[in-house]
C-alpha cells in the first residue's frame, strides 16, 4: 500500500538521527539528505516564486501551517506534490519550526521563510558548509556579501544592539543575531532543546517561551554556547513579496532580550551545578565529600600507594 506523505505528524526519534552521510563500507559517499522547513501562514500567493527557487534533489521539503485561512496548504499541493505538510502543535514561529524539525528525515535541516525574503537559492551554499566541516551554518546578512532590502534603521539598530549583548555575555562573533536562514545537521536539535510540541497551549491564549519570533535567537544561542562548529553564510535578505509580516518591532524586540537574559542565567545556573562538589561516601562513615572523579583518583592513588608497600618476595 503506498504511503501517503502529504501529511506527516512527528518523525519517530527511536531509531536515532541519520545526521551524517553513512554510507556501507568502501561505497562513495553520498550527498546527505537536505530537508527543508518553511512555516507558513497565509502564504499562497508567495508560495509560488518560493517552490520555483528550490534547488533541485532535495529529499523532502516540509511546510508547517499554523492555520492559514487562504488556500496555502492547496497551493503547496499544487505547485509541489510530495510536499510534507505537517500542522503546527501551537501558535508562532517557533512552535512552527519545532513541529517541523521533529517531522524531518533528513541528513540536513535548512529553515528558510515562505515570504519570498529568504532566497531558496542559497540553500546550496548552506549545504555546503555543513559538508566541509561546519555543525550549524547560520546565516548573516551583514557579513561580507550580506545584505537586508528589507530590514528598517529601527530594526537594524536594535538588532546591532541585541548582538552586541549576546557577543559580549557569551564571547560568540556573531554579526547577525535576528536572521532565521540557517542549516544545520539533524543531530543538532536535540541540542537546541526547543519547547515540546506535545504541550498544550496556554489557557491565556499567550505564546509559550521559544513559540514567537524570538526562536532565532534562542536557536544561535544555544547552538553557539554548546561548543559545537558555527560558521556564519552571508546572505541576501530580499522584500517580502505579498502580505504583512507579523514581526512587532518594540514586542517582539522585547522578547528577544528577555531570551539573552533568560539564557544567561540559564547557563550561569547549569555552569554552578556542575561545579557543585557531590558528596561521595567512599566507606561508611567515613564522611567524603567531593567531586566523583576526585574520589576515584584518590582511590586509585591509594591502590598504587599499597601496592608499592608490598615487600617485594
Amino acid at each position: 500500500m503506498p504511503v501517503d506523505r502529504s501529511e506527516r505528524r512527528v518523525a519517530p526519534q527511536t531509531a536515532g538521527p541519520r545526521d551524517r552521510r553513512s554510507t556501507p563500507r568502501g561505497a562513495p559517499r553520498r550527498a546527505p539528505l537536505v530537508s527543508v522547513v518553511i512555516p507558513t501562514l497565509n502564504e499562497a500567493l508567495n508560495l509560488p516564486h518560493v517552490f520555483a527557487a528550490l534547488p533541485a534533489g532535495l529529499h523532502e521539503v516540509v511546510l508547517v501551517d499554523g492555520g492559514s485561512t487562504d488556500d496555502t496548504v492547496e497551493v503547496a499541493r499544487g505547485l509541489r506534490p510530495d510536499v510534507v505538510v505537517v500542522r503546527q502543535t501551537r501558535t508562532g514561529k517557533g512552535n512552527a519550526l519545532a513541529s517541523g524539525f521533529a517531522a524531518c528525515t533528513g541528513d540536513a535541516i535548512v529553515m528558510i521563510d515562505a515570504d519570498g525574503s529568504t532566497d531558496p537559492a542559497e540553500i546550496t551554499r548552506f549545504v555546503e558548509t555543513l559538508i566541509t566541516g561546519a555543525d550549524f551554518a547560520k546565516g548573516s546578512r551583514f557579513g561580507p556579501g550580506g545584505h537586508s532590502k528589507d530590514i528598517t534603521p529601527l530594526r537594524r539598530v536594535g538588532n546591532e544592539g541585541l548582538n552586541l549583548v549576546v557577543n559580549t555575555l557569551f564571547k560568540t562573533r556573531f554579526t547577525d543575531l535576528c536572521y532565521g536562514y540557517n542549516a544545520f545537521w539533524r543531530r543538532m536539535v536535540p541540542v537546541m532543546d526547543l519547547p515540546s510540541t506535545d504541550l498544550p497551549a496556554r489557557a491565556d491564549g499567550r505564546k509559550r517561551w521559544g513559540d514567537g519570533f524570538e526562536i532565532e535567537t534562542l536557536i544561535n544561542i544555544r547552538v553557539a554556547d554548546s561548543g559545537v562548529r558555527v560558521k556564519e553564510v552571508s546572505s541576501i535578505e530580499h522584500l517580502r513579496i505579498h502580505g504583512t509580516s507579523n514581526l512587532n518591532t518594540f514586542r517582539d524586540g522585547a522578547r528577544v532580550l528577555r531570551t539573552i537574559l533568560s539564557e544567561f542565567h540559564r547557563r550561569t545556573v547549569r555552569r554552578r551545578a556542575a561545579a557543585r562538589p557531590v558528596p561521595v561516601l567512599a566507606v561508611p562513615g567515613s564522611g567524603w565529600h567531593g567531586q566523583i572523579d576526585a574520589l576515584l583518583a584518590a582511590e586509585k592513588s591509594a591502590g598504587r600507594a599499597a601496592e608499592e608497600s608490598v615487600p617485594a618476595a
